[in-house]
């Protein structure tokens, strides 16, 4: 009998000491990447992780959630996901009543790797419109425009001219070749040919009109 009361002793030692052993997630994170990684987990917003200021321990999901959370501020690709491409919003503003400035058009272009006379041609031809550039280098378009029409024609010009259709990704080049322009993607390397820009509006000017009735009548 002793000796069994022994068993029961040690065997309710050692389910003592594996209760024990459960570490919280502070000292899992800490023992995975030493003191760096404790000092980086104080710094992470935990607003979102129930179990802190509890008694109680994290659940596997909480736990694979934080996981994913920490990989993905630290490596996108690996968590499978993949990042919108996205710009500034254009800086729109009236020039009288029958005149529109583009702002930034110059930032823009340069943030999508494409140069402000491409840009400003697509934004003629969807626009149905001309205009100029000024000493500041803002676009001034004749017409008023509101900012939406220019961000929706900008999105259609990312979507046709900028984003890879393979990996969505906005570091792209425009090149063109024997006519044709293509598009290539710095992040996986595919290749696309995309569509010439249509011509842009022209003004309905007196001289033109005369050139057309004259042409009408011959």
């Amino acid at each position: 009998e002793e000796d069994m009361d022994a068993d029961l002793l040690n065997m309710s030692a050692i389910k003592k000491k594996k209760k024990k052993s459960k570490k919280s997630l502070a000292a899992f994170e800490a023992e995975l990447g030493g003191d760096e990684s404790t000092e980086q987990s104080t710094r992470v917003d935990r607003a979102g992780e129930p179990w802190i200021g509890t008694d109680r321990d994290y659940t596997y999901p909480e736990l694979l959630g934080r996981f994913y959370a920490i990989l993905r501020e630290n490596n996108l690709e690996a968590t499978g996901e993949k990042r919108k491409y996205t710009i500034v919003p254009p800086i729109v503003t009236p020039d009288g009543i029958k005149r529109t400035i583009f702002a930034n058009i110059e930032d823009i272009s340069k943030r999508m790797h494409r140069s402000p006379e491409h840009v400003t041609r697509y934004l003629y031809a969807e626009l149905g419109t001309t205009g100029s550039v000024d000493q500041g280098q803002h676009l001034v378009i004749k017409g008023r425009f509101k900012q939406k029409q220019i961000e929706n024609v900008l999105r259609h010009y990312i979507a046709e001219y900028v984003a890879c259709k393979t990996c969505k990704s906005g570091d792209t080049s425009l090149s063109k070749e024997n006519s044709l322009s293509f598009i290539k993607c710095e992040s996986c390397g595919s290749t696309r040919t995309v569509a010439a820009i249509n011509k842009g509006f022209q003004a309905a000017t007196k001289d033109r009109r005369r050139a057309e009735r004259l042409a009408a009548g011959a």
